[in-house]
């Protein structure tokens, strides 16, 4: 049995070529994509008619924190945060502290499903629950896959919580990485990483075949501490300990850095994340991609799951500091494809597709998709997802879960994750 996608306008991702086709998706994990100018479908065939509907490929987000995903509404800390340091003393270092694994678990749950409903069918995460590691990562695996959403996970392991969760979070990531599983060594940042967990994290990404996902200069406060206990700055401490040797390494928001980290940036195989929502929310700055070379890809920072949102507000944002044009953004918004591509990390091929009932009031062609990319398509606009050859999403509707359950078993956790944080 296959599945075909009768009468489509398929637009390829790449070249952005329109092409009038019906699409037979074959069986198995490796299997294909095959075009079709003439429907041929079997009696026992899973059909979709997609006349009017644009189908292409599907989306990705280059950085997520999932453990986020119940903090919609919560109540405001206990003390107002005056700056970035403060903002993750009083607000996400005290509910990663709360985390449980029902939390985690009722947390990646919501996450997929939103991120199945915007099209996007792989998410690169960054999970940090210091008093809940053991089997977190294992228990988000375990969501995303009910839900059909491939991922990369890693654990946020850092020094800021003593010797125990720094040992906890180094044996969370082996165990994830013996159990088969791909993933990255996670860190939280170098103004909370000592140099004995760095180079036994650099050693754990060696042993592997793996990188290093971690947050860079998001704010000065990763700078001045660098400066002030190492004598050097990120990049420069980074590079040395060889976190930028691995073409799988991930560096999130790069904001704050000078000349010299941007050249030895540019010169190594590691991909950039840009968070520009994050980044506005958290008043830290401006991403400016100058001297730092193609490897840039957008991410959400789990402010959500909606990568059509992002990249808009990374146009928007980036028009002044970059001078950045749609067909622009759209490659960086596609980069997290040839990142995943070029590293062979499974759940990534040509079977993950997204259908569009995009209503345009004008027409749309290759030479000005980009622009109704930007200013036009949104994830209102997604009709039906495929994830690794099958419906996750069919006509607006999740197929793979009960919606209503994951919803109401979130609202549960929430409730119980900000109790436990008005008592901190």
């Amino acid at each position: 049995m296959a599945l075909y996608l009768k009468n489509t306008t398929y637009v390829d991702w790449e070249t952005l070529e329109f092409k009038e086709t019906s699409i037979k998706v074959h069986e198995g994990p490796e299997g294909k994509i095959e075009f079709a100018p003439k429907f041929a479908g079997e009696e026992d065939d899973t059909v979709l008619d997609c006349t009017g509907k644009l189908v292409m490929k599907s989306f990705a987000c280059g950085h997520h924190h999932v453990y986020s995903a119940l903090a919609r509404g919560m109540g405001a800390p206990k003390k107002i945060p005056a700056n970035f340091h403060e903002v993750l003393q009083y607000v996400w270092w005290t509910l990663d502290k709360c985390l449980d694994l029902q939390m985690i678990e009722a947390s990646a749950l919501v996450a997929a499903l939103y991120c199945a409903k915007n099209g996007v069918t792989f998410v690169i995460d960054h999970h940090a629950s210091p008093f809940a590691i053991e089997s977190s990562l294992e228990t988000i695996a375990a969501a995303f896959d009910k839900v059909g959403v491939s991922h990369l996970l890693c654990y946020e392991i850092s020094d800021r919580d003593g010797v125990i969760p720094r040992q906890k979070g180094l044996e969370e990531t082996e165990t994830y990485f013996k159990n088969k599983h791909q993933g990255l060594v996670g860190l939280h940042a170098s103004f909370t990483v000592g140099d004995d967990l760095l180079k036994q994290a650099v050693a754990l990404a060696e042993k592997y075949d793996s990188g290093i996902h971690v947050h860079v200069a998001e704010d000065p406060i990763d700078q001045d501490y660098c400066l002030r206990d190492h004598g050097k700055r990120v990049i420069r401490r980074f590079s040395q300990a060889g976190v930028l040797a691995f073409s799988k390494s991930i560096l999130g928001h790069c904001l704050h850095l000078d000349a010299e980290e941007r050249e030895l940036l540019q010169k190594s195989p590691v991909y950039v994340a840009q968070n520009t929502e994050s980044n506005l929310n958290n008043n830290v700055g401006i991403f400016n991609p100058r001297g730092l070379g193609k490897n840039i890809m957008l991410g959400t920072d789990g402010m959500h799951s909606d990568m059509l949102r992002s990249a808009k507000a990374a146009y928007l944002v980036g028009q002044n500091v970059e001078s950045i044009t749609p067909d622009g953004i759209y490659r960086r918004f596609r980069k997290v494809h040839h990142y995943l591509k070029e590293n062979r990390f499974r759940g990534e091929g040509e079977k993950n597709m997204v259908i569009l009932d995009y209503d345009t009031p004008t027409e749309i062609h290759q030479n000005n998709f980009t622009g109704h990319f930007v200013f036009g398509i949104d994830s209102c606009h997604v009709e039906s997802v495929i994830s690794n050859g099958q419906f996750i999403v069919k006509d607006k509707k999740v197929l793979t879960v009960d919606e209503n359950e994951i919803l109401q078993f979130a609202r549960e956790m929430g409730n119980k994750l900000w109790e436990k944080m008005r008592k901190q």
